[in-house]
């Protein structure tokens, strides 16, 4: 006789007076091994008295010719949800959490846990507790960010300004060589070799480059 449904989930147990009835697994290694996997149980092994409870299966599974209900030779179970099975699961692993949570001793590993946990969010601060703290750090931000666009602007001016007395100091060098007044190769000894390998219309070239782009700034 059965007493319940082996199906996951379904909690349909054996009652006379309901219009429900159960159905053992079949003994046709391949029908049983089908039903099996349908039941989508891990580890499941049926036994002689499994059971699944007609719920599982369509009405076109069964033969409703004689005085009972009777399962078709080629019959599976289609209907399950499972969707119900993996919430029960889910609150069952929560209420067993809540109940460890509780019953744990205070001790040096709960202290611990309550460090490593206050570890967590100060690694994670950018996690804030409500809109307006998250706002407030939003505004911070930006005016860093404006701070480090002033900064970064001024030390392009300084590069250009140091950028344009070097060539300027090159080509005055050059020019200086090129009439005789300084000896020849005093360029190699004052001017970076970068410099120092240009020749002097390039010099020239540079500098109405570095005024262009100065009175376009202004």
């Amino acid at each position: 006789m059965p007493t319940n449904c082996a199906a996951a989930g379904c909690a349909t147990t054996y009652n006379k007076h309901i219009n429900i009835s159960f159905h053992r697994f079949p003994l046709d290694p391949k029908r049983r091994k089908e039903w099996v996997r349908l039941v989508r149980r891990k580890n499941f092994v049926p036994g002689k008295h499994t059971f699944l409870c007609s719920k599982h299966f369509e009405a076109s599974c069964f033969d409703l010719t004689g005085q009972t209900r009777r399962l078709k030779m080629d019959a599976v179970p289609t209907i399950f949800d499972f969707c119900t099975q993996i919430k029960s699961m889910k609150l069952k692993s929560r209420n067993l959490l809540k109940k460890n949570n509780s019953c744990a001793p205070t001790g040096p590993s709960n202290l611990k846990s309550s460090i490593s946990s206050q570890q967590v969010l100060l690694e994670h601060s950018y996690a804030f507790r409500n809109p307006m703290e998250a706002k407030k750090r939003i505004i911070k931000l930006e005016k860093e960010i404006a701070s480090l666009r002033r900064k970064m602007k001024t030390c392009l001016q300084k590069e250009r300004r140091a950028t344009r007395r070097w060539i300027k100091a090159a080509c005055l060098v050059k020019n200086l060589e090129t009439n005789n007044v300084l000896p020849k190769g005093t360029s190699e000894h004052i001017l970076p070799a970068a410099l120092n390998s240009l020749p002097l219309e390039d010099f020239k070239i540079l500098e109405q480059d570095q005024q262009g782009k100065t009175l376009s700034v202004l």
